[in-house]
C-alpha cells in the first residue's frame, strides 16, 4: 500500500503519517521546501518526502509521478478560520485552487485512480439554529467565513471529479478535533500554552480568551486519523462523511480544565478583542451514524484525556526550549 498525505508536516499529517506507518504502509508525504518538519522528526527516517506547493500545477504533477499511490490522503491547505478573514484571496487560492491541481493530475494520469480523500470541515454547515442539531450530512451549508467558503467548495469539486471523471473521492467533514502538536493559534493550545509558560515563570499569571461561551463538538485527532483510515478503506466514492463524537463543549470547559490542573493557582482570565470572530456559532454538535454504519467508526478517546494530553505536550515544549 502506497500512502500520500498532502500537509505531512502539519498537525493532522503528522498523525496520519503516524497511523498509516502503523498499518504496514509505505508513506509519501508532499511538503513545500519551507515547511517546518518539527511534528515529524521522529518519523523521518521511516518517510519518503516529495517536495511539492500544490498551487503549481506542474509540481503536483511530477509529485504523483513520483508517489504513484494508492490512498491520497488531502490535508495540506490553509486551516485557520481567524486567518481567512485576515487573507481571504490566499485561503481560497491555497484550499480551492491547490485541491483543483491534484485532483487534475490524478484525472490526467489516468489508469487506475488512487482513493482520494478530502478532507472538510464543521465549519462549512455554518449557521446552524438548535432545533437542527446534531447535524447530519443532509443539513444545509450556510458558511460564516472565508475558510468555511473553501471548505465547501474542496467538498463539491470532490464530488463533481466523483460525478464526471469517476475518481474514488471519499468526502469528510471533521468536527473540531484536538491534541499533541496542534498550533497553538487554535484555542485549546493557545489556553495550554499560556498555562504552561505561567506554571514556568515565562509570564505574569493572566490567560487572554476568546469567546467563552460557543460550544464546539471536539474528538481527539488520533482518533480522527483513524477514521480517515476507515473511510478510505470502506467510504462510498462520492459519499461525504461527518466525524464527530456527537457531544458539544463550552470553550468556557476547556478553560476550566487547564486551570484546574494548573500547578499555579490564582491565574487571572482577561478577554482579548483580537481572539472574537466576527461571526460564530452559539453551538455546534454532530451525528456520527453515517460514517458508523459504513465503517464501524466511533472515537475511543475521552475528553478529558485529550486535553490533558494537549497540556502535557505544551509542557514538555516549554522543557524543551528552556534545555
Amino acid at each position: 500500500m502506497r500512502v500520500l498525505i498532502t500537509g505531512i508536516t502539519g498537525f493532522v499529517g503528522s498523525h496520519m503519517a503516524e497511523y498509516a506507518l502503523a498499518q504496514g504502509a509505505e508513506v509519501f508525504g508532499a511538503c513545500r521546501w519551507r515547511s517546518n518538519t518539527e511534528n515529524i522528526e521522529s518519523l523521518r527516517s521511516r518517510l519518503h518526502l516529495v517536495e511539492a506547493d500544490l498551487r503549481d500545477q506542474s509540481s503536483v504533477q511530477e509529485m504523483l509521478a513520483i508517489t504513484r499511490p494508492d490512498f491520497i490522503f488531502h490535508l495540506a491547505g490553509q486551516s485557520q478560520v481567524m486567518t481567512s478573514w485576515h487573507a481571504p484571496v490566499e485561503t481560497l487560492q491555497t484550499n480551492v485552487i491547490g485541491q483543483v491541481h491534484l485532483l487534475e493530475a490524478v484525472r490526467q494520469r489516468g489508469g487506475d485512480f488512487p482513493r482520494v480523500l478530502v478532507v472538510g470541515s464543521s465549519e462549512e454547515y455554518g449557521l446552524v439554529q438548535e432545533h437542527e442539531l446534531p447535524v447530519t450530512e443532509e443539513q444545509q451549508l450556510r458558511p460564516l467565513s472565508p475558510y468555511a467558503v473553501s471548505k465547501v467548495a474542496q467538498d463539491l469539486l470532490a464530488h463533481q471529479y466523483y460525478r464526471s471523471y469517476g475518481i474514488p473521492c471519499i468526502r469528510a467533514r471533521a468536527f473540531n478535533h484536538d491534541g499533541p502538536r496542534r498550533g497553538e493559534v487554535f484555542v485549546t493550545s493557545a489556553f495550554a500554552r499560556q498555562v504552561a509558560e505561567i506554571e514556568a515563570g515565562a509570564c505574569e499569571p493572566v490567560i487572554l480568551v476568546g469567546n467563552l461561551k460557543a460550544r464546539r463538538d471536539y474528538t481527539d485527532v488520533r482518533d480522527i486519523v483513524r477514521g480517515y483510515w476507515l473511510l478510505l478503506e470502506k467510504g462510498m466514492p462520492g459519499e461525504v462523511y461527518n466525524l464527530c463524537s456527537g457531544h458539544s463543549h463550552a470553550i468556557q470547559e476547556i478553560l476550566d480544565f487547564f486551570l484546574e490542573n494548573a500547578t499555579v493557582q490564582g491565574i487571572a482570565v482577561q478577554e482579548d478583542p483580537a481572539r472574537l470572530r466576527p461571526a460564530d456559532v452559539p453551538n455546534l454538535v454532530g451525528s456520527a451514524a453515517k460514517v458508523h454504519a459504513a465503517t464501524g467508526w466511533s472515537p475511543t478517546i475521552s475528553f478529558e484525556q485529550m486535553l490533558r494530553d494537549v497540556l502535557d505536550y505544551w509542557r514538555e515544549r516549554g522543557q524543551r526550549s528552556q534545555r
